[in-house]
């Protein structure tokens, strides 16, 4: 299901990891993390009006630790590309859903791979350690998918991720789209659609499996909505199912193949 642009308000949250696989769906923009000169519109964090389906998913994101989302953790040394993604949940004609976007199949690096919106932190967006990630988040999905970031209460923020491939320090911004904007692909040359995955498509067990890299690693994927969703964005996907109870016992015997340009 499509959206279309409306107006709201908007409010910020907590952090989250990944998995075992080493690709990802961020655009490789150059990233300039740090504060920067003057920071955006200011950003909240709440819970406040929030629908009831998504109170486990705000009840994680206060409590999850790091090492339980990823085995990769930001590096100690403060290294890494600052960036951030939105993770937004809505309700569609068939219930929640989460937004996602499929990258243009002529990109150099994760040529159409489906992904959350997201990408590096700019000086403007301000503190990488505070609101830095929350205006990263809202304004790369503007960016990427014409959302209206006034329509996004962010209700919470997961715990930083590394993904060591790319040296992204991800911070996955918990968003509830309160008033639903139109969404679609904002620039060819980087997006080649935007599209909505009812939450009981990612939690039926008929759509679950483990994508398989050449390179050996492994993680859960997510075939949905004619994609397959895999590496960090499916990462992310499968430690919110699960934190929130929504998990449904899947095949995990069930194998995807990647090839090497995944």
């Amino acid at each position: 299901m499509t959206h279309t642009h409306t107006h709201g308000t908007t409010h910020a949250g907590n952090d989250l990891a990944g998995d075992d696989l080493t690709a990802n769906g961020l655009a490789e923009e150059p990233g300039r993390g740090g504060p920067g000169p003057a920071p955006g519109p200011a950003v909240d964090v709440t819970t406040d009006g929030l629908p009831s389906w998504l109170d486990p998913v705000a009840a994680a994101a206060r409590s999850v630790q790091p090492q339980q989302l990823s085995r990769f953790l930001p590096p100690a040394s403060g290294a890494g590309r600052q960036s951030a993604v939105l993770v937004l949940f809505g309700e569609g004609q068939r219930g929640p859903e989460l937004l996602l976007m499929e990258r243009s199949g002529t990109l150099r690096s994760h040529a159409g791979q489906p992904s959350f919106p997201g990408g590096a932190l700019d000086p403007e967006d301000g503190d990488q350690a505070t609101t830095g990630p929350l205006r990263a988040a809202l304004r790369e999905a503007e960016e990427e998918t014409g959302l209206d970031p006034r329509g996004v209460q962010i209700f919470g923020v997961l715990p930083r991720l590394y993904i060591p491939v790319s040296s992204f320090v991800v911070t996955p911004v918990l968003g509830w789209w309160r008033a639903p904007s139109p969404v679609g692909v904002v620039d060819p040359a980087e997006t080649a659609r935007v599209f909505t995955v009812p939450v009981a498509d990612l939690t039926d067990p008929a759509n679950r499996a483990t994508a398989i890299h050449p390179s050996g690693h492994s993680g859960p994927a997510f075939l949905v909505e004619s994609a397959l969703v895999w590496g960090f964005t499916a990462g992310v996907i499968d430690r919110i199912v699960h934190y929130a109870g929504w998990e449904r016992p899947w095949d995990r015997a069930r194998q995807v193949p990647l090839d090497w340009r995944a």
